[in-house]
């Protein structure tokens, strides 16, 4: 099938759908300047060793591990960022009354950011906006204690409890919130179609939501710039950037 003709099929799905489900992973962020993770440039690939921060082990027993994160989540680009047209193009969905639930694997809240209402949101590694107590469990939003990492807080240390401070993310070695899955798998359950857009769908549980729309005769559709897993399940595959792609697919005049 030809790019141009994959692109008019899924345009019809769309227009016919009335449940639309859509997973993000890193991928629909990086034309916001925001790296992903596996990909050739990705953080982990050119940094291996940035991974420790991202590993609740190494995160809990090392101060120096700590201090490094910190001074990452100081010159995240996230805070700079934007939602570009990839993003854009989903709250276009959501505004035509398609969209049912976006799952996103993504922290960066630029869904949020780009207009989609809260309700439709499912992040199911939470949010590195706000900072998390690992003793006490209080949330306070990350603005604040990066301020004090600028006043000279190397390892900020949690005001109520004396506690280890993190960003209110899953790290590696962390349970996943079992109600934010649960409500994962039900929205794919419900979809009529699944749009999984710049995920490498190698993270479970979360990769499970494609077989379960699957399962639940959804179309499944895959736009990603590098080959899936999940590829030969796809109803359809859309190579490309995504800024490009979903627009191409998503906008009303499509219908």
């Amino acid at each position: 099938m030809q790019p141009t003709d994959a692109i008019k099929l899924v345009r019809a799905w769309i227009a016919a759908a009335r449940r639309i489900v859509v997973l993000t992973g890193a991928g629909i962020s990086t034309d916001s300047g925001i790296p992903d993770f596996r990909g050739p440039q990705g953080v982990w690939t050119v940094n291996p060793a940035a991974e420790q921060q991202s590993t609740l082990q190494h995160y809990l027993a090392d101060p120096q591990v700590r201090q490094a994160a910190w001074r990452s989540r100081l010159a995240h680009p996230a805070w700079q960022a934007r939602p570009n047209r990839g993003h854009l193009a989903l709250v276009e969905l959501e505004t035509r009354g398609k969209l049912h639930a976006l799952i996103t694997q993504n922290i960066d809240e630029l869904h949020r950011l780009a207009g989609h209402a809260g309700e439709r949101i499912i992040e199911v590694h939470g949010t590195m906006r706000r900072a998390m107590c690992w003793g006490c469990g209080q949330r306070t939003p990350m603005a604040n204690v990066l301020d004090r990492v600028r006043a000279g807080e190397a390892d900020p240390a949690c005001r109520a409890c004396g506690g280890i401070l993190k960003s209110d993310t899953i790290s590696f070695g962390q349970a996943l919130v079992p109600a934010v899955i649960d409500r994962a798998m039900v929205a794919a359950a419900q979809a009529d179609l699944l749009l999984a857009v710049g995920s490498t769908l190698q993270v479970y549980p979360v990769a499970g939501v494609v077989p379960v729309a699957r399962q639940a005769g959804a179309h499944i559709v895959i736009i990603n710039n590098q080959p899936t897993p999940m590829d030969p399940v796809a109803d359809a595959l859309l190579r490309g950037p995504i800024g490009e792609v979903l627009p191409a697919v998503c906008a009303a005049h499509a219908a």
